[in-house]
């Protein structure tokens, strides 16, 4: 969420960056903001006056009573009860302010950094790099869904039976390779100073706004109605709200958290050739990359995370490219982002399987995730990726390894899986 001190010292600049994101009236939003602000103010300044008042009368009233001035007293008296009615009022309508510009910013994005180039969508994203090996394949390749079932590795039908759509049944090597690339990638996270969190795959409201994904992703998240809780749409969200209401030292940071988790998420919307096989799925696997941090280190701590998700890649021995986005395909919480997809051979086509966010001061402003320094509080920074999303990796390994034989394990994956070929 946006702090008023960022709206109020350079307005028009909060303005384009939300324009940059192609947030819908802008202008008179943030004129919302302003006006409930001043408001609030004005309530406020009202009432310390008034409190300011009361407090001197107080004291006079005392002094009037052992001077013998009864009827002094008495109007004192009178003028505090007065002043104290009208405060009560005064706050009521400080209160009244100060939610309904609340109310307001849950539903404004976060600033992008001057760095996030412009456009609406996808086709505007910048390609920053690309890596790894090019993939020759066999004549008449499969995709995924088709090798899934002639080696008998994912079974669609029986996920549609069980639950429906968009739950896939994973068996035998298939459910192997997906716990070694679990394992895999934990191991690597662990090896790079990320403690191991295993947290609730369902949370609490609080929790959803505190990371952002309420109210601006509510249509999209699994909602238990009788507990009013949510199932997650990636480990970002209990992970991050771990530090919700707390002032972190500021010997602490950077904090540097990974968890594997299940992810949910309703996918409302899409279908065609995007949700066949494990491109798009209701519930899947992925480890998650979160990191608090100082506002100077922010940008290194991005950088790190970048590089570890490509260093990934490179060991799955995948081609990959990563992408800059756009203000308009960036999501609603991030400052900047990267995402990394992998190329499908069989279908021809990119895929994502991370993305990689600086939220800035948005999400902790949100949870009052505060840090420490020279004897005042400041707020964090937060930032998160996937480390990766096995839906789309899993693809990308099977269609891209496939030979006459069978498919081909990356060297890295052998230990874990404990088989080198799929046949």
């Amino acid at each position: 969420m946006l702090t008023i001190k960022q709206i109020t010292e350079d307005t028009d600049k909060v303005i384009r960056g939300l324009e940059k994101k192609h947030f819908a009236n802008a202008k008179e939003t943030i004129a919302k903001v302003l006006e409930c602000n001043d408001r609030r103010r004005n309530a406020q300044n009202q009432l310390d006056k008034n409190l300011a008042e009361v407090n001197s009368l107080s004291k006079s009233i005392g002094m009037l009573m052992k001077e013998g001035k009864k009827d002094e007293a008495e109007a004192a008296k009178q003028k505090v009860a007065e002043f104290k009615e009208a405060s009560k009022s005064l706050q009521a309508d400080m209160d009244k302010a100060s939610e309904e510009m609340q109310e307001i910013l849950y539903t404004i994005p976060n600033v992008p950094y001057d760095e996030v180039p412009e456009g609406t969508g996808a086709e505007d994203n910048v390609v920053v790099k690309h890596g790894g090996m090019e993939t020759e394949l066999p004549k008449n390749a499969l995709p995924h869904w088709e090798l899934a079932k002639k080696y008998d590795l994912i079974d669609f039908d029986l996920g549609v039976k069980i639950t429906g759509a968009g739950f896939p049944v994973y068996k035998g090597k298939g459910a192997r390779l997906q716990r070694a690339l679990i394992n895999f990638f934990l191991d690597e996270a662990r090896a790079a100073g990320y403690e191991e969190i295993m947290p609730p795959t369902v949370v609490n409201a609080a929790s959803g706004y505190g990371t952002g994904q309420l109210p601006d992703k509510e249509g999209q998240m699994y909602h238990c109605n009788l507990d009013d809780l949510y199932l997650i749409p990636t480990a970002e969200v209990p992970v991050t709200n771990i530090y919700r209401d707390v002032i972190l030292d500021e010997k602490q940071l950077p904090i540097k958290n990974c968890a594997y988790t299940q992810c949910f998420r309703r996918e409302a919307g899409s279908y065609g050739k995007d949700v066949r096989g494990l491109n798009r799925l209701h519930e899947f696997s992925k480890v998650e990359l979160v990191r608090i941090d100082k506002p100077e280190h922010s940008k290194q701590s991005h950088q790190e995370m970048l590089d570890h998700v490509e260093g990934l890649l490179k060991k799955l021995e995948l081609p990959y490219r990563i992408l800059r986005l756009c203000g308009g395909d960036m999501s609603f919480t991030a400052a900047i982002c990267y995402d990394f997809e992998v190329y499908s051979e069989a279908q021809q086509r990119w895929l994502e399987v991370s993305s990689v966010s600086n939220f800035d001061t948005y999400q902790a402003n949100r949870l009052k995730c505060r840090f420490r320094a020279e004897k005042k509080t400041e707020l964090c920074h937060t930032l998160n990726g996937s480390a990766l999303a096995l839906p789309r990796i899993v693809a990308a390994l099977l269609e891209n390894n496939q030979t006459p034989e069978g498919i081909k394990i990356p060297k890295a994956l052998i230990p874990y899986c404990g088989f080198d070929m799929i046949d």
